[in-house]
């Protein structure tokens, strides 16, 4: 029993890092970490259009990254869990690592 809820565990894992294995998601989220942002915003700094924008919100969303709320016409999207954000210097590591 423990070894299915440990796999489980693997697998919510990997639906986060799933969802953020994307450039423009990762641009997203990084631009979130500075506060919300309507979905205009967005759009202008991924430069897509405003479907595509939405879908990659959509797969963020899904896997518990951001919420949204409507205000008006607009949707504004935040980090649901803001030290998401502390991957991202993980990763700098990583990256850095690799150089040397």
């Amino acid at each position: 029993m423990e070894d299915i809820l440990l796999a489980d565990r693997f697998e919510e894992r990997a639906k986060v890092v799933k969802a953020m294995a994307h450039p423009s998601r990762l641009m997203v989220i990084d631009e979130l970490s500075r506060g919300e942002r309507c979905v205009c915003d967005l759009r202008d700094l991924v430069g897509a259009d405003l479907s595509t924008v939405s879908k990659h919100l959509s797969v963020l969303k899904r896997a518990g990254i951001v919420e949204d709320e409507r205000r008006g016409k607009q949707i504004y999207y935040r980090l649901r869990v803001p030290c998401v954000i502390n991957f991202f210097h993980c990763i700098e590591s990583v990256i850095e690592a690799g150089r040397k």
